[in-house]
């Protein structure tokens, strides 16, 4: 494993010493507490900081393994999905071994809780918690390189730029991935792209694709190594996206001035957003395991994206948006348990959804629309037309 000590995530041996060191450095106190106290934070910093402080090393006493401090993360997660759910359900498992390891790739809405949601799903159906790819471009600080790494996260090198140096950060990478899951038997959740689907088109970047396959041996078949990879395509649908005004002005600005300039603290404040904000329903379809003979990466690319488009689990407000882009979305059925979508049954999330539609500036409200609306078209192209 020496190989990968850069990259993947901590040991149980690691886990105390990392914790002592993190626990001792003021600007995770600082952050924590302008995470839970934004407005007291400043005139009361001096009174607020040795309290924060103290509270995470009680918290964290006793935590000297990864499944122990993945409790403590449970905790919060239960409190999280309590507070900005409506209900969380899951599909698919049923169909997968938990003693068997496979490669989850899942369509990208949110920073921190798509994974979060995989693993929740997994947790609680008796699977093995993830290993979780993540950019080290979100990596801006040790002390949440060190978190991500305690919470079974890998690093993912974007930080690169020669076409060398790229290669074999993405070898080394693809490596990484399989030996997790053929010598570890570790579960490992990827993105399907880089960055996330603001328009709500989920597609599968073919790089990705492509990285998953550097390793394979030139003597090996290569659907031979995709069998091998164990790949699982996951769609997770969310009711309401918390980020769903920032990602239109996003998209707006690209749409009228050509780019868009990201903020330093911008990915810090959309996992803030997205872990804090209302999210309704939320579901998360695991697919099948890719099986079959294919030649090639488009292959593999374009079935990872017929199936998180097919078994997507459509909301209420999807099939509102739908309506209100001018098409028809009488009978679509929606939601885990297949509900036919019938606009007079929907009066009270019709009149929610127009007022969370009216919050937007109405220069990018119909980017907001078609976000939402976008779901239902894709899943129309995979299933030739019902679900």
């Amino acid at each position: 494993m020496t190989d990968f000590d850069d990259i993947r995530p901590y040991n149980d041996d690691e886990v105390r010493p990392v914790l002592d060191r993190i626990l001792a450095d003021r600007e995770l106190a600082d952050a924590v507490m302008r995470l839970k106290f934004p407005r007291l934070a400043g005139p009361l910093g001096f009174i607020l900081r040795p309290l924060v402080a103290r509270v995470m090393r009680r918290e964290l006493v006793g935590v000297d393994s990864v499944d122990k401090f993945q409790l403590v993360v449970e905790k919060y997660m239960r409190h999280m999905i309590e507070s900005t759910t409506t209900e969380i359900t899951h599909s698919g498992l049923d169909k997968l071994d938990p003693n068997r390891a496979y490669l989850f790739v899942s369509n990208h809405r949110d920073i921190a809780m798509d994974p979060a949601f995989v693993n929740w799903s997994l947790y609680h159906a008796g699977f093995k918690t993830l290993r979780i790819a993540i950019g080290d471009n979100l990596l801006t600080k040790e002390y949440v390189s060190d978190l991500m790494r305690l919470n079974k996260s890998f690093i993912v090198n974007r930080s690169a730029k020669a076409p060398r140096e790229k290669l074999k950060a993405a070898k080394k990478l693809s490596a990484y991935i399989y030996h997790s899951l053929t010598a570890e038997n570790a579960n490992i959740w990827i993105a399907q792209r880089e960055g996330r689907a603001k328009d709500g088109n989920d597609l599968t970047n073919s790089a990705v694709v492509g990285m998953l396959t550097l390793n394979r041996p030139k003597t090996e078949d290569y659907a031979d190594y995709v069998r091998e990879l164990s790949i699982v395509p996951v769609s997770i649908s969310y009711e309401l996206d918390p980020c769903d005004e920032a990602k239109a002005h996003e998209l707006h600005q690209q749409r009228t001035s050509g780019a868009y300039q990201k903020g330093d603290q911008e990915d810090v404040q959309s996992i803030a957003r997205g872990i804090a904000g209302q999210k309704g329903h939320v579901h998360v379809a695991f697919g099948d395991v890719l099986s079959g003979d294919f030649a090639d990466t488009d292959a593999v690319t374009a079935e990872i994206d017929r199936q998180i488009w097919s078994n997507y689990v459509l909301h209420s407000s999807n099939c509102m948006a739908f309506d209100q882009v001018g098409e028809e979305a009488r009978s679509l059925p929606y939601s885990d348990k297949s509900l036919s979508y019938e606009p007079s049954n929907v009066s009270d999330e019709r009149a929610s959804f127009d007022l969370r539609l009216q919050a937007v500036p109405s220069d990018y409200r119909d980017i907001v629309q078609a976000m939402y609306a976008n779901p239902v078209r894709n899943k129309l192209a995979a299933t030739g037309g019902g679900q």
